[in-house]
Order: C-alpha cells, then structure tokens, then sequence
C-alpha cells in the first residue's frame, strides 16, 4: 500500500476505484466496505484508493468540537497497511478545501487528480461547500464525467456507524471485549515512554509511563487493563492503569504500564499498546501496602487471563 499525505502527491495516473471517509477505528463494518472495494478492483482491473481527511472536519469547521477518535491518524496507516489496499490518500482538510463546489470537488480532485472510473459510497454520502450535493448529484456527475457510482445501502451503512458508536460507548464504560470485537483486533494506545513519578518503583511494580500526543485520541475508562505489546519482537505482557493515582494524591491523568516478566529500559521508546480486558475500575485505598497487595491481586488474574485466553 503507497501512503500519500495529499491529493496532489497522488501522482499515479492509473485508473482508480474510490471510497471515500473517516474510517475511524477501521473496524469490521469498514472492512466489509473494504472487501467490496478491493474485489472490484480485481474486476476491473482498477487501482483501488481510499480517501481520508486529517483532521478530522469536525476539529476544522466546529472549534468548540470535543471529539474523541479510536484510532490516531498514525494508527490508521498502519491498520490500512495490512490490507490489500493500493493507495491510502490522507488529504488536509481545510477550510478552504471544504469550500471548494461540489462540481470543483469532484472535477478537480476525483476526475482529474484520481482518474476515478467508479465510486463506492454511502447512500446519504454529502459533499461540496456546505455539504450541499448528495449521492444523486455524485450519480450525475459520474454520467457527465465518464465514473460508475456504486450505493452502499442504508442497513451495511448503518452496520458502520452502530459499530463505531458501539466501540465509543464500550470505551468508556471500560468494556474491551464489546469494544475489540466490533473492532475486530485489541484497542490500541499509542505513545512514547516518558519518565513519571517513580511511586512504582517503590513498592516494585516498575511502570512505563506513555504519553500520548494526540489529544484527539480516545482514552478507555479509568481503571486497570491486560495489555499486550511487542518488546524487542517479542509479545510481552503487562498490567496498564489508567487514572489519576488518587492513593497518592494525584490530579492528572496518566497511563501507567507494568510489564510482566522483563526489567527493560523503556524510556524515549515509542510503544504501541494493546489493551485485552479490563479488570477493574480505579480505586483509592488507605495506604502503598494496600496499594501494593491490590497490584499483586491485579497481577494473578491478570496472568490467569493471559493463560487461559491468549495463544
């Protein structure tokens, strides 16, 4: 799959099959959408292209927009990445883009930029300044432009949007098994190690604190996780808590990991994380001993989990 991070790096020439969204956790329902692009494309002997917008329209047209992603745009690629897709085309969106009529948009960018020769979208898909065309507008000019426009019914569309309002939802309830099974592989935080407090090293359950840049991202409920990552190519377990750390007088938010089974300096690495189940909410106990003993409990269901769930 070749990434291009502008309409005006696609530079292909080749005739293209498109779809266009967010595709925001890249879940089973966009899969779906995916499968159907990448058959006919094989069909018709076409390059088959997604196009993507970042940022997200919604953080460009509303500012006061407090709207939380599953996946990072960096996540994304490289969800894509594994798949049989051609090209990946991550456009900036402006509000200078969103401007743009919707026979300019699709003249210039699908027509002309992309050599389209068919389109797969929803059926109540909008597109143009003010979001003014529908799908009937894209249809016409697919006729006066020389593209097939294929319809993505009311119930698959739905099977997309229920799916990615489901995986929030079960985010933020601390519900994994809900969330990654609509995503169809773990949620996944993605950040680089940094140095924290060090309370962990204290009562030895070392952490490795992640920190996020993307304040986009979607963050579970507080609570302690099973996590799985890969250290040094090998999957390594661990235990992630993500809270405030009330026991010790906390106020912000942090995502802290211990790892089982290794002493590795983690610090200034870039970590994917991938989280298994929840299993419990954040608590604030009367001492570090209690602390301590909770951590150890943590620990025995975590590893029972990891024996009897993980291959």
């Amino acid at each position: 799959m070749q990434v291009h991070h502008s309409i005006e790096n696609f530079k292909i020439g080749k005739p293209t099959i498109v779809t266009i969204g967010t595709f925001d956790g890249v879940h089973v329902g966009h899969k779906e959408i995916l499968k159907k692009l990448t058959f006919e494309a094989n069909r018709l002997s076409l390059d088959s292209v997604i196009l993507t917008f970042f940022p997200h329209p919604r953080m460009v047209l509303q500012k006061d927009s407090d709207i939380k992603l599953i996946n990072t745009i960096d996540e994304r690629v490289a969800i894509f990445s594994k798949t049989n897709l051609d090209h990946l085309i991550i456009h900036p969106f402006t509000k200078e883009f969103s401007n743009l009529s919707a026979e300019t948009y699709v003249k210039t960018i699908l027509v002309d930029s992309l050599n389209v020769k068919k389109i797969i979208i929803g059926y109540d898909h909008r597109f143009g300044h003010n979001r003014t065309a529908n799908i009937d507008d894209l249809k016409r000019f697919g006729n006066k432009f020389g593209f097939e426009v294929e319809e993505i019914s009311a119930q698959e569309l739905d099977d997309v949007a229920v799916s990615s309002t489901k995986i929030r939802r079960a985010l933020d309830k601390g519900d994994l098994e809900t969330a990654n099974s609509y995503l169809g592989y773990p949620f996944m935080l993605t950040g680089t190690v940094v140095k924290g407090k060090g309370i962990g090293k204290t009562i030895n359950f070392p952490t490795a604190n992640l920190q996020i840049k993307e304040n986009y991202k979607l963050i579970p409920k507080n609570g302690v996780y099973v996590v799985k990552s890969l250290l040094d190519g090998n999957n390594t377990f661990g235990l992630m808590s993500i809270g405030t750390n009330p026991t010790v007088g906390g106020t912000s938010r942090t995502i802290e990991t211990y790892f089982l089974n290794t002493d590795k300096d983690l610090y200034g690495k870039q970590l994917e994380i991938e989280l298994l189940t929840k299993i419990r909410d954040e608590e604030t106990f009367d001492s570090m001993k209690s602390l301590q003993q909770a951590i150890k409990s943590d620990e025995a269901i975590a590893r029972k989990y990891i024996k009897t769930h993980v291959q």
